[in-house]
Protein backbone atom coordinates (compact mmCIF):
# COMPACT_ATOMS: atom_id res chain seq x y z
CA UNK A 1 0.00 0.00 0.00
CA UNK A 2 -0.71 2.85 -1.39
CA UNK A 3 -2.89 1.94 -3.97
CA UNK A 4 -4.22 4.31 -6.70
CA UNK A 5 -6.61 2.67 -9.28
CA UNK A 6 -7.94 4.24 -11.76
CA UNK A 7 -11.04 3.64 -13.69
CA UNK A 8 -11.94 5.52 -16.81
CA UNK A 9 -14.30 4.94 -19.89
CA UNK A 10 -12.39 2.82 -22.35
CA UNK A 11 -13.51 5.61 -24.87
CA UNK A 12 -10.26 7.53 -23.14
CA UNK A 13 -8.02 4.79 -24.32
CA UNK A 14 -7.70 5.87 -28.32
CA UNK A 15 -7.44 9.66 -27.17
CA UNK A 16 -4.59 9.32 -23.89
CA UNK A 17 -1.77 7.62 -22.92
CA UNK A 18 -2.89 5.94 -19.29
CA UNK A 19 0.39 4.38 -18.81
CA UNK A 20 2.02 8.07 -18.99
CA UNK A 21 -0.58 9.04 -16.60
CA UNK A 22 0.31 5.91 -14.19
CA UNK A 23 4.03 7.02 -14.72
CA UNK A 24 2.88 10.72 -13.48
CA UNK A 25 1.03 9.68 -10.56
CA UNK A 26 3.51 7.46 -8.99
CA UNK A 27 6.46 9.51 -9.66
CA UNK A 28 3.87 12.23 -7.07
CA UNK A 29 3.26 9.57 -4.90
CA UNK A 30 6.85 8.89 -4.52
CA UNK A 31 7.97 12.26 -4.30
CA UNK A 32 5.48 13.36 -1.62
CA UNK A 33 7.01 14.27 1.72
CA UNK A 34 5.10 14.57 4.92
CA UNK A 35 5.78 17.32 8.12
CA UNK A 36 9.36 16.28 9.02
CA UNK A 37 10.57 15.54 5.75
CA UNK A 38 10.20 11.85 5.17
CA UNK A 39 8.22 10.08 2.49
CA UNK A 40 4.60 10.00 2.93
CA UNK A 41 4.84 6.24 1.26
CA UNK A 42 6.95 3.95 1.01
CA UNK A 43 8.68 3.98 -2.68
CA UNK A 44 8.01 -0.08 -3.07
CA UNK A 45 4.70 0.32 -1.90
CA UNK A 46 3.38 2.76 -4.37
CA UNK A 47 0.97 0.96 -6.66
CA UNK A 48 -0.63 2.50 -9.77
CA UNK A 49 -2.88 1.05 -11.74
CA UNK A 50 -5.59 1.74 -14.52
CA UNK A 51 -8.28 -0.03 -16.14
CA UNK A 52 -11.00 0.86 -18.64
CA UNK A 53 -14.39 0.04 -18.14
CA UNK A 54 -16.01 -2.79 -19.93
CA UNK A 55 -19.18 -1.49 -20.01
CA UNK A 56 -20.11 2.44 -18.80
CA UNK A 57 -22.87 4.35 -19.06
CA UNK A 58 -22.37 8.55 -18.21
CA UNK A 59 -24.21 11.39 -17.82
CA UNK A 60 -28.01 11.25 -20.14
CA UNK A 61 -25.83 9.24 -23.07
CA UNK A 62 -26.62 11.84 -25.08
CA UNK A 63 -23.02 12.70 -26.17
CA UNK A 64 -19.59 10.72 -26.25
CA UNK A 65 -19.01 11.66 -22.59
CA UNK A 66 -15.65 10.59 -20.55
CA UNK A 67 -15.15 9.70 -16.95
CA UNK A 68 -11.81 9.12 -15.07
CA UNK A 69 -12.16 7.47 -11.18
CA UNK A 70 -9.21 7.56 -9.40
CA UNK A 71 -9.44 6.54 -5.69
CA UNK A 72 -6.08 5.67 -3.48
CA UNK A 73 -6.58 3.32 -0.61
CA UNK A 74 -3.81 3.80 1.75
CA UNK A 75 -2.82 2.71 5.76
CA UNK A 76 -4.14 5.22 8.35
CA UNK A 77 -1.64 7.80 10.54
CA UNK A 78 -1.26 10.29 8.13
CA UNK A 79 -2.18 13.78 9.01
CA UNK A 80 -5.02 15.67 7.61
CA UNK A 81 -2.52 18.21 6.34
CA UNK A 82 -0.42 15.25 4.46
CA UNK A 83 -3.83 13.94 3.37
CA UNK A 84 -4.89 17.07 1.70
CA UNK A 85 -1.60 17.79 0.48
CA UNK A 86 -1.66 14.42 -0.91
CA UNK A 87 -5.07 15.42 -2.99
CA UNK A 88 -4.20 17.97 -4.45
CA UNK A 89 -0.82 17.15 -5.89
CA UNK A 90 -2.53 14.12 -7.52
CA UNK A 91 -5.11 16.04 -8.49
CA UNK A 92 -3.47 18.67 -10.10
CA UNK A 93 -0.92 15.53 -11.80
CA UNK A 94 -4.27 13.97 -13.27
CA UNK A 95 -5.64 17.99 -14.44
CA UNK A 96 -2.50 18.26 -16.17
CA UNK A 97 -2.01 15.12 -18.01
CA UNK A 98 -6.16 15.45 -19.14
CA UNK A 99 -6.02 18.96 -20.17
CA UNK A 100 -6.10 18.82 -24.01
CA UNK A 101 -9.14 16.39 -22.92
CA UNK A 102 -10.76 18.60 -21.24
CA UNK A 103 -9.94 21.17 -23.56
CA UNK A 104 -11.65 19.27 -26.59
CA UNK A 105 -14.67 16.99 -24.63
CA UNK A 106 -16.85 16.28 -22.48
CA UNK A 107 -14.65 14.72 -19.17
CA UNK A 108 -15.26 14.32 -15.63
CA UNK A 109 -12.60 13.42 -13.13
CA UNK A 110 -12.86 12.52 -9.27
CA UNK A 111 -10.42 11.78 -7.25
CA UNK A 112 -11.15 10.38 -3.54
CA UNK A 113 -8.66 8.85 -1.16
CA UNK A 114 -9.56 5.71 1.26
CA UNK A 115 -8.08 4.43 4.50
CA UNK A 116 -9.21 2.43 7.13
CA UNK A 117 -8.97 -0.29 9.64
CA UNK A 118 -7.63 -3.33 7.93
CA UNK A 119 -9.49 -6.50 9.11
CA UNK A 120 -6.50 -8.34 7.72
CA UNK A 121 -3.38 -7.12 6.14
CA UNK A 122 -0.84 -9.10 4.62
CA UNK A 123 1.92 -8.40 2.45
CA UNK A 124 5.20 -10.52 0.57
CA UNK A 125 7.35 -8.27 -1.64
CA UNK A 126 10.49 -8.45 -2.77
CA UNK A 127 10.22 -5.11 -4.47
CA UNK A 128 10.13 -3.34 -1.16
CA UNK A 129 13.84 -4.52 -0.05
CA UNK A 130 15.16 -2.62 -3.09
CA UNK A 131 13.84 0.42 -1.45
CA UNK A 132 14.67 0.21 2.82
CA UNK A 133 17.04 2.91 2.78
CA UNK A 134 13.77 5.38 2.72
Amino acid sequence: MPHLVILYTKNLDAETDCDALCRALAEVMVALRDEDGQPVFPTGGVRVLAYPAAHAAVADGQRDYAFVYLNLRMARGRSAEVKQRTGAALLAAARAHLAPLFAQRYLGLTLQIDEGQEVFDAKHSTIHPLFRKE
